[in-house]
């Protein structure tokens, strides 16, 4: 059952405040000329708005002539600028289009941090290459310790950078190959070694991985090679552009269910091509909740929009250097929290075996199943299934088994027959 937990409400005065209180803002807004100029001006055209100075300390420049030439704008009411607060948020909607075309398109901008996980990395470059607080970030950040550890190598190597994220927790020659082969953020892309990179271009490359190497990601597995993530586009500064794929999968907590179950579906196969795949790299999702995930409405596909904290390991390195217990499967343990995308894994052992369970688990518990909530509801996305689905008891069986298993390595089976299950009811039987 799909429930709603009642909120706590607060004293009816309060709400009266608010209202008031935004009604004067409009007040403010129509009344002042400057204000409202303020609001309609195109922040994306302002290169201390894109934190362009910033740079190398920034995610890259190769969308810059784009924002900078006003292609690109907030669409709607994203481009609210009163009382700064494009400023304060990290995630925005916004239209691009091109010189000759008619229409836009939409786009989504990232900032990749909040305005306090931003400024803390200024802080850590600053401290780490002069030992104080604030500093010119131009002059700091070549000699930061992350530059120099891994920045004047010819190669980017696992021992420089392993560590510095989740991406990297557990880094491969092979990956880290290809994270520079396919970096976009250069005029030769494809080239290969990290050398051949210009200084700038290496330290933007270094501080994304440090930083949050969600583009990164997003470069090197792309949905065109059938990777179940966003387009990465480019970036300005510390603006980063993906393509907009289409409403978050919690806005369909309430469709249809024949809908919901075809979603589901696609989950559970996006969970096991991000463990097994021919590329031989397991990608485990760390972080995962309903809006972490978008639905295409031109083809009902489902899409990874947040790819932040995503953990990749190298099954061949894993088969190579066969760590202890590396062919023994790894069950990964139930949390019974009572907190919303409560998620338990060791990244150690996802590190170092071949055989894991952790995207079956993690689809299940966090959105399948009972156990799955989203802002005060829970039930998660196969809630209330028809009365013969529901009599039958297999769905539930298996959802249960998935997330909580009882029987020892229960739920590599319980995901298969999900799978099969779900392919049938959707009729996405192959």
């Amino acid at each position: 059952m799909w429930r709603l937990v009642q909120p706590k409400l607060g004293r009816p005065s309060r709400s009266l405040k608010l209202a008031a209180l935004g009604g004067l803002l409009v007040l403010m807004v129509l009344r002042s000329p400057s204000l409202l100029a303020s609001w309609q001006r195109n922040e994306l055209t302002d290169p201390r708005f894109l934190q362009l100075h910033k740079c190398p300390a920034c995610f890259g420049t190769s969308w810059c002539p784009r924002f900078l030439n006003g292609q690109v704008s907030f669409e709607e009411w994203d481009g609210l600028r009163l009382l700064g607060f494009p400023q304060a948020r990290s995630v925005y909607l916004a239209r691009y289009s091109e010189p000759g075309e008619d229409g836009h398109r939409p786009v989504v901008l990232k900032r990749l941090g909040s305005q306090g996980e931003l400024a803390q990395l200024d802080q850590t470059v600053c401290k780490r290459a002069t030992g104080r607080p604030r500093c010119d970030l131009l002059q700091a950040v070549p000699r930061a310790e992350f530059a120099r550890s891994a920045g004047h190598a010819g190669q980017l190597t696992p021992v420089a950078v392993r560590g510095w994220s989740a991406l990297v927790h557990c880094p491969s020659q092979r990956l880290l190959d290809r994270l520079v082969r396919r970096y976009a953020e250069t005029r030769d892309s494809g080239s290969g070694p990290l050398r051949r990179l210009r200084d700038s271009e290496r330290l933007q490359l270094l501080l994304t991985l440090a930083f949050n190497p969600e583009p990164l990601l997003l470069q090197s597995f792309p949905p065109h090679e059938g990777w179940p993530f966003a387009t990465y586009l480019g970036a300005c500064g510390r603006m980063v552009v993906v393509s907009y794929v289409g409403e978050e999968l919690w806005r369909y907590l309430n469709a249809p269910w024949e809908k919901r179950v075809d979603l589901a579906w696609q989950l559970m196969e996006t969970a096991e091509q991000l463990t097994n795949n021919d590329f031989e790299f397991a990608l485990y999702l760390l972080d995962v909740s309903f809006d972490k995930f978008a639905v295409d409405p031109r083809d009902d596909k489902v899409i990874i929009v947040d790819a932040g904290k995503i953990l990749v390991a190298d099954k061949r390195l894993i088969r190579q250097n066969k760590p202890e217990h590396w062919d023994v499967r790894y069950e990964s343990k139930f949390d019974g929290c009572d907190k919303e995308a409560c998620l338990s894994f060791s990244k150690e052992i996802l590190c170092a075996r071949v055989t894991v369970d952790h995207n079956y688990y993690a689809v299940c518990q966090n959105l399948l199943s009972r156990h799955a909530t989203w802002r005060g509801t829970s039930g998660g996305l196969l809630h209330d299934p028809p009365s013969e689905i529901g009599t039958d008891g297999r769905l539930e069986a298996l959802l249960n088994e998935c997330a909580n298993p009882k029987e020892r390595y229960g739920r590599f089976q319980a995901a298969k027959e999900l799978r099969d299950y779900l392919a049938q009811l959707s009729n996405n039987v192959m």
